[in-house]
Protein backbone atom coordinates (compact mmCIF):
# COMPACT_ATOMS: atom_id res chain seq x y z
CA UNK A 1 0.00 0.00 0.00
CA UNK A 2 0.84 3.42 -0.40
CA UNK A 3 0.36 6.67 1.66
CA UNK A 4 -0.11 9.80 1.19
CA UNK A 5 -0.83 13.51 3.16
CA UNK A 6 -3.69 14.63 2.79
CA UNK A 7 -4.03 17.84 0.92
CA UNK A 8 -1.15 20.14 2.48
CA UNK A 9 -2.25 18.80 6.04
CA UNK A 10 -0.33 16.73 8.16
CA UNK A 11 -2.78 13.57 8.18
CA UNK A 12 -1.27 10.71 6.20
CA UNK A 13 -4.16 8.29 4.07
CA UNK A 14 -3.67 5.10 2.54
CA UNK A 15 -3.74 5.80 -1.36
CA UNK A 16 -7.31 3.36 -1.12
CA UNK A 17 -9.65 3.35 1.30
CA UNK A 18 -12.18 1.53 2.74
CA UNK A 19 -15.88 2.74 2.21
CA UNK A 20 -18.59 0.55 3.79
CA UNK A 21 -21.84 2.01 2.19
CA UNK A 22 -21.67 -1.00 -0.70
CA UNK A 23 -21.28 -3.21 2.11
CA UNK A 24 -23.74 -2.31 4.30
CA UNK A 25 -26.54 -1.89 2.15
CA UNK A 26 -29.63 -3.80 2.93
CA UNK A 27 -28.25 -6.91 1.10
CA UNK A 28 -25.30 -7.52 2.92
CA UNK A 29 -24.55 -8.08 6.35
CA UNK A 30 -21.86 -7.79 9.34
CA UNK A 31 -20.18 -11.09 8.64
CA UNK A 32 -19.76 -9.53 5.03
CA UNK A 33 -18.14 -6.56 6.66
CA UNK A 34 -15.71 -8.37 9.03
CA UNK A 35 -14.10 -10.28 6.27
CA UNK A 36 -13.86 -7.08 3.90
CA UNK A 37 -12.06 -5.05 6.69
CA UNK A 38 -10.02 -7.50 7.43
CA UNK A 39 -9.16 -8.03 3.62
CA UNK A 40 -8.36 -4.50 3.79
CA UNK A 41 -6.28 -4.77 7.00
CA UNK A 42 -4.27 -7.26 5.22
CA UNK A 43 -4.10 -5.23 1.94
CA UNK A 44 -2.42 -2.44 3.96
CA UNK A 45 -5.39 0.10 4.18
CA UNK A 46 -5.32 1.78 7.43
CA UNK A 47 -8.05 4.76 5.95
CA UNK A 48 -11.85 3.68 6.64
CA UNK A 49 -14.82 5.97 5.46
CA UNK A 50 -18.17 5.86 6.19
CA UNK A 51 -21.26 8.16 7.22
CA UNK A 52 -24.26 8.15 9.75
CA UNK A 53 -26.89 7.66 7.54
CA UNK A 54 -25.22 4.46 5.51
CA UNK A 55 -28.03 1.55 6.40
CA UNK A 56 -29.54 3.68 8.77
CA UNK A 57 -26.76 4.24 11.05
CA UNK A 58 -25.81 0.36 11.39
CA UNK A 59 -23.00 0.76 8.77
CA UNK A 60 -20.82 2.89 11.78
CA UNK A 61 -21.87 0.20 14.27
CA UNK A 62 -20.55 -2.90 12.17
CA UNK A 63 -17.45 -0.84 10.84
CA UNK A 64 -16.48 0.04 14.84
CA UNK A 65 -17.10 -4.10 15.50
CA UNK A 66 -15.25 -4.74 12.58
CA UNK A 67 -12.44 -2.75 13.47
CA UNK A 68 -12.57 -3.80 17.40
CA UNK A 69 -9.16 -4.48 18.43
CA UNK A 70 -7.08 -2.47 16.73
CA UNK A 71 -4.93 -0.21 17.00
CA UNK A 72 -6.69 2.92 17.25
CA UNK A 73 -3.79 5.30 16.51
CA UNK A 74 -2.88 3.25 13.24
CA UNK A 75 -5.92 3.99 11.87
CA UNK A 76 -7.91 6.77 10.18
CA UNK A 77 -11.92 7.21 10.60
CA UNK A 78 -13.75 9.24 8.85
CA UNK A 79 -17.51 9.80 8.62
CA UNK A 80 -19.87 12.12 7.48
CA UNK A 81 -23.29 14.25 9.09
CA UNK A 82 -25.86 16.19 6.99
CA UNK A 83 -28.14 13.26 5.84
CA UNK A 84 -31.63 12.38 7.81
CA UNK A 85 -30.71 9.94 10.66
CA UNK A 86 -34.24 10.19 12.70
CA UNK A 87 -38.04 11.56 11.79
CA UNK A 88 -37.69 15.12 13.67
CA UNK A 89 -37.20 18.15 11.61
CA UNK A 90 -33.95 18.83 13.27
CA UNK A 91 -32.36 15.48 12.61
CA UNK A 92 -30.68 16.78 9.34
CA UNK A 93 -28.90 18.87 7.74
CA UNK A 94 -25.65 21.37 8.93
CA UNK A 95 -27.07 23.09 11.87
CA UNK A 96 -25.35 23.31 15.16
CA UNK A 97 -28.10 21.18 17.00
CA UNK A 98 -27.64 18.28 14.38
CA UNK A 99 -23.71 18.36 13.90
CA UNK A 100 -23.55 17.93 17.72
CA UNK A 101 -26.07 15.59 18.41
CA UNK A 102 -24.38 13.43 15.91
CA UNK A 103 -20.82 13.60 16.29
CA UNK A 104 -21.94 11.89 19.95
CA UNK A 105 -24.40 9.58 18.24
CA UNK A 106 -21.57 8.66 15.45
CA UNK A 107 -18.86 8.03 17.96
CA UNK A 108 -20.86 6.06 20.15
CA UNK A 109 -22.09 3.75 17.24
CA UNK A 110 -18.01 3.38 16.20
CA UNK A 111 -16.79 2.63 19.41
CA UNK A 112 -13.99 5.60 19.68
CA UNK A 113 -13.78 8.85 21.56
CA UNK A 114 -12.74 10.80 17.74
CA UNK A 115 -12.94 10.24 14.11
CA UNK A 116 -9.94 11.79 12.28
CA UNK A 117 -11.69 13.34 9.33
CA UNK A 118 -15.57 14.47 10.18
CA UNK A 119 -17.11 15.46 6.96
CA UNK A 120 -20.02 17.60 5.73
CA UNK A 121 -21.57 15.24 3.24
CA UNK A 122 -23.42 17.94 1.38
CA UNK A 123 -23.76 21.49 1.89
CA UNK A 124 -26.73 23.02 3.83
CA UNK A 125 -28.43 25.86 1.95
CA UNK A 126 -30.87 26.12 4.72
CA UNK A 127 -28.03 26.82 7.54
CA UNK A 128 -26.02 29.79 7.40
CA UNK A 129 -22.48 28.78 6.63
CA UNK A 130 -21.06 30.27 9.51
CA UNK A 131 -23.15 28.01 11.91
CA UNK A 132 -22.18 25.48 10.68
CA UNK A 133 -18.37 25.80 10.29
CA UNK A 134 -18.83 27.19 13.91
CA UNK A 135 -20.08 23.89 15.16
CA UNK A 136 -17.46 21.97 13.22
CA UNK A 137 -14.98 24.19 14.92
CA UNK A 138 -16.24 22.87 18.78
CA UNK A 139 -16.11 20.09 17.77
CA UNK A 140 -12.53 20.11 16.93
CA UNK A 141 -11.68 22.06 19.73
CA UNK A 142 -13.47 19.48 22.07
CA UNK A 143 -11.16 16.76 20.79
CA UNK A 144 -13.88 15.06 18.94
CA UNK A 145 -12.49 15.20 15.51
CA UNK A 146 -9.44 16.18 14.30
CA UNK A 147 -9.64 17.88 10.88
CA UNK A 148 -12.71 18.43 9.22
CA UNK A 149 -13.87 17.84 5.37
CA UNK A 150 -16.85 18.40 2.78
CA UNK A 151 -18.37 15.82 0.09
CA UNK A 152 -19.34 17.66 -3.07
CA UNK A 153 -19.20 20.84 -2.41
CA UNK A 154 -19.07 23.17 -5.54
CA UNK A 155 -15.53 25.17 -5.87
CA UNK A 156 -17.43 28.37 -4.31
CA UNK A 157 -18.84 26.51 -1.26
CA UNK A 158 -15.00 25.28 -0.42
CA UNK A 159 -13.75 28.47 -1.03
CA UNK A 160 -16.24 30.35 1.95
CA UNK A 161 -15.99 27.05 3.97
CA UNK A 162 -12.07 27.11 3.67
CA UNK A 163 -11.60 30.62 4.54
CA UNK A 164 -14.13 30.57 7.64
CA UNK A 165 -11.84 27.27 8.99
CA UNK A 166 -9.37 29.22 9.06
CA UNK A 167 -10.60 32.05 10.88
CA UNK A 168 -11.46 29.40 13.41
CA UNK A 169 -8.71 27.78 13.57
CA UNK A 170 -9.90 24.31 12.58
CA UNK A 171 -8.46 22.92 9.62
CA UNK A 172 -10.65 21.97 6.40
CA UNK A 173 -8.28 19.58 4.62
CA UNK A 174 -10.39 17.08 2.09
CA UNK A 175 -13.47 16.81 -0.05
CA UNK A 176 -14.93 14.40 -0.91
CA UNK A 177 -16.59 14.25 -4.07
CA UNK A 178 -17.36 11.47 -7.25
CA UNK A 179 -14.83 11.14 -9.47
CA UNK A 180 -13.65 8.35 -12.34
CA UNK A 181 -12.50 8.15 -15.64
CA UNK A 182 -16.32 8.26 -16.91
CA UNK A 183 -16.95 11.23 -14.14
CA UNK A 184 -14.74 14.18 -14.53
CA UNK A 185 -16.86 16.73 -13.39
CA UNK A 186 -14.36 18.04 -10.26
CA UNK A 187 -11.52 18.74 -12.97
CA UNK A 188 -13.00 21.68 -14.00
CA UNK A 189 -13.65 24.14 -11.12
CA UNK A 190 -13.45 22.02 -8.04
CA UNK A 191 -9.85 20.31 -7.39
CA UNK A 192 -8.46 23.61 -9.11
CA UNK A 193 -9.63 25.65 -6.27
CA UNK A 194 -9.01 22.59 -3.57
CA UNK A 195 -5.11 22.71 -5.21
CA UNK A 196 -5.07 26.74 -4.70
CA UNK A 197 -6.56 25.72 -0.85
CA UNK A 198 -4.22 22.90 0.28
CA UNK A 199 -7.35 21.07 0.07
CA UNK A 200 -6.72 16.98 -0.48
CA UNK A 201 -9.80 14.67 -2.59
CA UNK A 202 -10.78 11.87 -1.01
CA UNK A 203 -12.91 10.40 -3.98
CA UNK A 204 -15.62 8.16 -4.11
CA UNK A 205 -16.95 5.91 -6.89
CA UNK A 206 -13.57 5.94 -8.53
CA UNK A 207 -14.56 2.30 -10.64
CA UNK A 208 -18.25 4.32 -11.66
CA UNK A 209 -20.27 1.92 -9.55
CA UNK A 210 -18.53 -1.20 -10.98
CA UNK A 211 -18.80 -0.03 -14.42
CA UNK A 212 -15.24 0.61 -14.69
CA UNK A 213 -14.46 -3.20 -13.77
CA UNK A 214 -15.46 -4.09 -17.77
CA UNK A 215 -17.96 -6.79 -15.94
CA UNK A 216 -21.20 -5.19 -17.99
CA UNK A 217 -20.43 -6.72 -21.51
CA UNK A 218 -22.90 -4.52 -24.08
CA UNK A 219 -25.80 -5.80 -25.09
CA UNK A 220 -25.85 -8.98 -22.72
CA UNK A 221 -27.16 -9.91 -19.15
CA UNK A 222 -25.76 -8.27 -16.21
CA UNK A 223 -24.27 -11.12 -14.00
CA UNK A 224 -25.24 -12.92 -11.58
CA UNK A 225 -25.08 -10.65 -8.05
CA UNK A 226 -23.91 -7.42 -9.96
CA UNK A 227 -25.47 -4.49 -8.69
CA UNK A 228 -27.31 -3.38 -11.85
CA UNK A 229 -29.35 -6.40 -10.40
CA UNK A 230 -29.49 -5.72 -6.64
CA UNK A 231 -32.53 -3.12 -6.34
CA UNK A 232 -31.20 -2.20 -2.94
CA UNK A 233 -28.02 -0.61 -5.04
CA UNK A 234 -29.45 0.34 -7.73
CA UNK A 235 -29.29 4.17 -8.37
CA UNK A 236 -30.09 6.35 -11.52
CA UNK A 237 -26.10 7.17 -12.08
CA UNK A 238 -25.11 3.50 -12.48
CA UNK A 239 -28.13 3.31 -14.86
CA UNK A 240 -26.87 5.79 -16.71
CA UNK A 241 -23.88 4.22 -17.20
CA UNK A 242 -25.26 1.03 -18.25
CA UNK A 243 -25.59 1.79 -22.11
CA UNK A 244 -23.99 0.10 -25.03
CA UNK A 245 -22.50 3.27 -26.00
CA UNK A 246 -20.49 3.57 -22.69
CA UNK A 247 -19.96 -0.08 -22.23
CA UNK A 248 -18.16 -0.52 -25.56
CA UNK A 249 -16.11 1.90 -24.17
CA UNK A 250 -15.21 0.52 -21.10
CA UNK A 251 -14.06 -2.40 -23.20
CA UNK A 252 -11.69 -0.79 -25.35
CA UNK A 253 -9.93 -0.48 -21.95
CA UNK A 254 -9.55 -4.17 -21.45
CA UNK A 255 -6.47 -4.65 -24.44
CA UNK A 256 -4.62 -1.65 -22.38
CA UNK A 257 -4.99 -3.40 -18.70
CA UNK A 258 -3.84 -6.54 -20.24
CA UNK A 259 -0.19 -5.40 -21.65
CA UNK A 260 0.03 -4.04 -18.35
CA UNK A 261 -0.58 -7.43 -16.57
CA UNK A 262 -3.91 -5.29 -14.42
CA UNK A 263 -7.64 -5.88 -14.69
CA UNK A 264 -9.68 -3.44 -16.18
CA UNK A 265 -10.48 -2.23 -11.98
CA UNK A 266 -7.15 -1.51 -11.43
CA UNK A 267 -6.07 0.36 -14.91
CA UNK A 268 -9.36 2.29 -13.92
CA UNK A 269 -8.41 2.95 -9.98
CA UNK A 270 -4.97 3.79 -10.96
CA UNK A 271 -6.11 6.31 -13.11
CA UNK A 272 -7.69 8.19 -10.98
CA UNK A 273 -4.70 7.79 -8.17
CA UNK A 274 -2.71 9.38 -10.93
CA UNK A 275 -4.01 13.26 -10.04
CA UNK A 276 -2.04 15.12 -7.88
CA UNK A 277 -4.84 16.42 -6.00
CA UNK A 278 -6.17 12.70 -5.01
CA UNK A 279 -4.97 11.67 -1.66
CA UNK A 280 -7.28 8.41 -1.79
CA UNK A 281 -9.73 6.56 -3.45
CA UNK A 282 -12.82 5.30 -1.59
CA UNK A 283 -13.36 1.24 -2.47
CA UNK A 284 -16.44 -0.46 -2.11
CA UNK A 285 -16.81 -4.47 -2.15
CA UNK A 286 -19.20 -6.47 -1.86
CA UNK A 287 -16.97 -9.46 -1.34
CA UNK A 288 -13.31 -9.62 0.40
CA UNK A 289 -11.76 -10.66 -2.54
CA UNK A 290 -12.76 -7.55 -4.60
CA UNK A 291 -10.38 -4.99 -1.79
CA UNK A 292 -7.68 -7.38 -2.12
CA UNK A 293 -7.16 -7.37 -5.90
CA UNK A 294 -8.02 -3.75 -6.53
CA UNK A 295 -5.66 -2.37 -3.60
CA UNK A 296 -3.20 -3.40 -5.80
CA UNK A 297 -3.54 -0.89 -7.99
CA UNK A 298 -2.86 1.89 -5.26
CA UNK A 299 1.45 0.97 -6.33
CA UNK A 300 0.86 1.20 -9.94
CA UNK A 301 2.08 4.37 -12.29
CA UNK A 302 0.60 5.08 -15.59
CA UNK A 303 2.82 6.74 -18.21
CA UNK A 304 1.76 9.28 -20.15
CA UNK A 305 0.73 7.20 -22.97
CA UNK A 306 -1.16 4.87 -20.96
CA UNK A 307 -3.51 7.99 -19.69
CA UNK A 308 -3.34 9.00 -23.38
CA UNK A 309 -4.36 5.70 -24.65
CA UNK A 310 -7.30 5.75 -21.87
CA UNK A 311 -8.99 9.17 -22.21
CA UNK A 312 -8.96 8.59 -26.13
CA UNK A 313 -11.08 5.14 -25.40
CA UNK A 314 -13.50 7.13 -23.01
CA UNK A 315 -13.43 10.67 -24.31
CA UNK A 316 -16.96 10.65 -26.10
CA UNK A 317 -18.99 9.24 -22.97
CA UNK A 318 -16.98 11.26 -20.47
CA UNK A 319 -18.64 13.66 -18.32
CA UNK A 320 -17.02 16.96 -17.17
CA UNK A 321 -19.98 19.71 -16.71
CA UNK A 322 -19.19 21.56 -13.68
CA UNK A 323 -22.40 22.36 -12.88
CA UNK A 324 -23.57 18.81 -12.03
CA UNK A 325 -21.57 18.72 -8.96
CA UNK A 326 -24.31 16.51 -6.72
CA UNK A 327 -27.52 18.15 -5.65
CA UNK A 328 -27.35 18.99 -2.11
CA UNK A 329 -31.08 18.14 -1.37
CA UNK A 330 -31.91 15.22 0.92
CA UNK A 331 -34.56 14.23 -1.87
CA UNK A 332 -32.45 14.10 -4.57
CA UNK A 333 -32.61 10.27 -5.47
CA UNK A 334 -28.60 9.67 -5.45
CA UNK A 335 -27.56 11.69 -2.21
CA UNK A 336 -26.94 8.49 -0.03
CA UNK A 337 -24.26 6.75 -2.43
CA UNK A 338 -21.06 9.06 -0.99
Amino acid sequence: MDFRHLGRSGLIVSRVAYGNWLTRSSSRGEETEVACVRAALDAGITTFDTADVYADTRAEESLGQALKGERREGLEILTKVFAPTGPGRNDLGLSRKHIFESIDNSLRRLGTDHVDVYQAHRFDPSTPLEETMEAFADVVHAGKAHYIGVSEWTADQIRRGHALARELRVSLVSNQPQYSALWRVPEGEVMPACEELGVGQIVWSPLAQGVLTGKYLPGQRWPEQSRALDSNDGSPVLAGWLKDDVLSRVQQLRPVATDLGLTVAQLSLAWVLQHPNVASAVLGASRPEQITDNAKAAEVRLEADVMAAIDAALDPVVSRDPGATRDSSPTAPDWRLA
